[in-house]
């Protein structure tokens, strides 16, 4: 099943721009994803398995900064466009 998963991450840090990058670098590894960036949100498609596996490992990460939050949608359609 594919699907697409859209992911807003606040630090809550006064350095907050490294770490999103590094999340969004953690997401960019799995070469079997698309991950799209904007200002907002990162997207990310593909099967589902994959993506979560991978969201997952990449939040667990990023938890270890203090104060983390995700915000996620999550979509049973592949909305790539």
């Amino acid at each position: 099943m594919k699907i697409s998963v859209e992911i807003s991450y606040y630090p809550l840090n006064e350095q907050y721009i490294a770490p999103i990058k590094g999340f969004i670098a953690m997401l960019n590894e799995n070469k079997n994803l698309v991950v799209k960036t904007n200002t907002m949100a990162t997207q990310v498609f593909g099967d589902f398995d994959e993506v979560l596996d991978t969201v997952k490992a990449s939040m667990r990460k990023s938890f270890e900064l203090p104060h983390s939050v995700f915000v996620m949608k999550v979509i049973n359609a592949d909305l790539e466009v």
